[in-house]
């Protein structure tokens, strides 16, 4: 993970380079802190007021939702399968095993059985449903299968062009929760289909970031937190963290195996998202935002000899250094209060 904020020791940053004052003593025993000429500091920043935000960016892919295996429901050779990467809805074909079309109508149940007149269930809502919304109607969608869903059955096996039976089972319809893509095709079209072996892969039609974050840094990216989405193309797109992983696991990353969760990104709006499925984005996390503070950069921070941060505030050929109070670190700048600062002052950093 590429991090925008400091969250290593400051005592790195406080390092003592050759040319430059990095760790200055204030406030000995001999001699208190004040104003003071201990000559000027290689170059000076100003102290900013403003927000600041703790921000991060994670490696992410690009893909789609609701990953899952069509199985076929019938014996026979698989006579037609359709194109990776073309969209399926409710009522066009999945595939077709020895001339026959099975297709897709929507539901969150499986396919199980063979339907008829009489039969009571759950699944006999949802096909009703679907004859409903196809148009075919005359009966009230319930859980019981009667004359009347018999009578529709008969009318959209005619429009398909299928023997009138007024039966329906898996070697008709298949459900899913919505229109699906299919990712790859997992048995060759001439290929012997058996029931309950996979014939497709298909995902929701919806596209979607998936990332890894170490456990020590999930509170960055809790579900609902507001996110971009750097893309392949180069334009950002605007998302949310729809879901977080309960369980960690080491990363994919073979040099660094430290526990990580597995986060989910949807897009504000999915439609208009392009890409090559698997392709590699940048997530950009806010986290934390301080409003209205005064910041310094981190390069600007002196150890003090008792403990605690200071920094040196110049004023034409003047060195005041004066102890601070350190707050949030983001950006390279870090959160300072006390010791009389205010917006515009400048204070000493090493040179660049």
């Amino acid at each position: 993970m590429r991090r925008g904020r400091v969250v290593a020791a400051v005592a790195a940053v406080l390092a003592v380079t050759a040319g430059t004052i990095a760790v200055t003593q204030l406030g000995g025993a001999e001699e208190p802190a004040g104003s003071r000429n201990t000559g000027l500091p290689p170059a000076t920043a100003p102290v900013e007021r403003g927000d600041l935000r703790d921000s991060a960016q994670a490696d992410g892919t690009l893909g789609y939702d609701k990953q899952r295996k069509i199985n076929s429901g019938a014996a026979g050779t698989l006579t037609w399968t359709p194109r990776t990467g073309s969209t399926v809805e409710r009522n066009e074909r999945l595939y077709e095993v020895d001339g026959r079309a099975v297709r897709l109508m929507y539901g969150s149940g499986p396919m199980y059985r063979t339907l008829k007149a009489g039969d009571k269930g759950r699944d006999v809502e949802q096909l009703e449903r679907n004859l409903a919304a196809l148009g075919y109607t005359g009966f009230t969608p319930d859980t019981e299968y009667t004359e009347l869903t018999e009578a529709a059955v008969k009318r959209w096996q005619k429009a398909q062009g299928s023997k009138r039976t007024g039966k329906v089972g898996p070697q008709d319809i298949a459900f899913a929760p919505g229109k699906v893509r299919i990712k790859s095709v997992e048995t060759a079209v001439g290929d012997l289909a058996q029931p309950g072996a996979p014939v497709l892969t298909t995902t929701g039609s919806e596209r979607i970031v998936t990332f890894q974050l170490d456990v020590a840094e999930s509170q960055l990216a809790k579900a609902g937190t507001e996110v971009s989405v750097d893309l392949p193309d180069g334009t950002s797109a605007p998302g949310t963290v729809s879901s977080v992983g309960r369980t960690a696991k080491p990363g994919d990353d073979p040099q660094d195996n430290s526990p990580k969760v597995t986060l989910t990104v949807s897009f504000d709006k999915p439609d208009d998202v392009g890409g090559f499925d698997q392709s590699p984005v940048t997530v950009n996390l806010t986290g934390e935002t301080r409003k209205d503070v005064l910041t310094v950069p981190v390069n600007a921070l002196l150890a003090l000899p008792g403990g605690g941060f200071g920094v040196e505030v110049v004023r034409g050929s003047a060195v005041r250094e004066v102890k601070v109070e350190l707050g949030m670190f983001a950006e390279g700048r870090v959160e300072v209060s006390g010791g009389g600062l205010s917006e515009g002052m400048k204070v000493g950093v090493p040179k660049i």
